[in-house]
């Protein structure tokens, strides 16, 4: 079992930047793909960036040139750092971490509020 836990989110002023972090209790240099999904009230999860272990990286339009998706396998952590923060970027944010052998786990959401 795999436990991710997602600290950075808050409230923050349109134009501003925040980076998400997720932590995993393991290493995460084995995963085969990492993502950051994004909920909004009464929606169901939306896929805002995804990243495999080739290197390769996909992003919701809505989010391209804004976000960047990233890691480090030293701290185990998986990032997104977002700028240029808009309103519509309002919800709650998870992570998701895929390993090839043990499944797939999720973070339990930070919220991001942008104020306009």
């Amino acid at each position: 079992q795999v436990q991710l836990v997602e600290s950075g989110g808050g409230l923050v002023q349109a134009g501003g930047s925040l980076r998400l972090s997720c932590a995993a209790s393991r290493s995460i240099f084995s995963i085969n793909a990492m993502g950051w999904y994004r909920q909004f009230p009464g929606k169901q999860r939306e896929l805002v960036a995804t990243s495999t272990s080739d290197g390769s990286t996909s992003y919701a339009d809505s989010v391209k040139g804004r976000f960047t998706i990233s890691r480090d396998n030293a701290k185990n952590t998986v990032y997104l750092q977002m700028n240029s923060l808009k309103p519509e970027d309002t919800a709650v944010y998870y992570c998701v971490v895929g390993y090839t052998y043990s499944g797939t786990y999720w973070g339990q959401g930070t919220q991001v509020t942008v104020s306009s």
